[in-house]
């Protein structure tokens, strides 16, 4: 709260939210139907923000599109929470020769840039809003388990995880009560920012056409507007100001959580 641009990150955050709650309300018929004449400017024909090539409503493709970003930046980023924590966790805690294995893995999916990868994975298995998640949780959990290598083999090394294993508790349990608990807020940190990435992968495989052609997203809209961008400057604008703000939005929402939670970073 002592930050004013992780509450600005907030309050938009808050308003994107609100829009995907609201848009089924808002507008209850499907983003995919003619709402009006082709290319309308914004503020004509009751079409807030204009309509694209096909006659579809630019503020409900965006209001719908909401939904489908937050939900694929979501739950792809708990994904490659789940998966790079136990990686991580477990590199940090067990021997060297697993920890070796598990960093070696590790490389192999950073040898091939994350984007690429999400695009083959997306093309061989088809796209949908589940292979997309997949695809871009495949991608995402690498940063994560590296970092919370480190951080558990950091705390495993501290006097307090010591003075527990001495007591008997065993590896599981001084692992679950004391060094996932204390490795936790970086991890938190970096999460957030991944939904951020996430959402813009997400989008740039809509704008390639390896969206699910069942949802309304903002890549997409941009994607289908981008032949007309001289005659209808909406049709890209607007969603394009969409991705960015909820980008810009979750990215100082992790820097006011880094510096809350970094107990190393020095307050005035």
């Amino acid at each position: 709260m002592r930050h004013p641009a992780g509450l600005l990150g907030l309050a938009i955050l808050a308003v994107v939210i609100l829009a995907a709650v609201l848009a089924p309300l808002v507008y209850p018929a499907s983003p995919w139907d003619m709402a009006g004449a082709p290319l309308r400017p914004p503020g004509t024909d009751g079409a807030v923000l204009g309509t694209d090539t096909m006659g579809r409503d630019i503020a409900a493709g965006i209001m719908h599109g909401a939904r489908v970003s937050l939900m694929i930046g979501i739950v792809s980023t708990l994904a490659a929470l789940l998966l790079g924590v136990t990686l991580g966790a477990i590199a940090g805690v067990a021997g060297e020769t697993v920890d070796h294995l598990i960093v070696r893995f590790i490389e192999i999916f950073q040898t091939i840039p994350n984007f690429v990868l999400a695009i083959l994975l997306v093309a061989i298995l088809t796209p949908s809003i589940g292979t997309i998640i997949l695809a871009i949780g495949l991608v995402s959990w690498p940063p994560l388990a590296r970092l919370t290598r480190i951080q558990v083999k950091s705390i495993a090394a501290r006097e307090f995880v010591q003075a527990a294993r001495c007591q008997g508790q065993s590896a599981v349990s001084v692992l679950l009560r004391h060094i996932i608990p204390n490795a936790i807020s970086p991890i938190i940190v970096t999460g957030s920012m991944a939904v951020a990435s996430a959402i813009l992968i997400e989008a740039a495989l809509s704008f390639m056409g390896l969206g699910d052609p069942n949802y309304m997203s903002w890549g997409y809209m941009i994607g289908a507007g981008r032949t007309v961008i001289r005659q209808a400057w909406w049709a890209s604008l607007f969603p394009g100001l969409a991705i960015l703000l909820t980008a810009v939005a979750i990215n100082l929402i992790g820097e006011a959580l880094n510096d809350a939670l970094n107990p190393r970073i020095a307050r005035s």
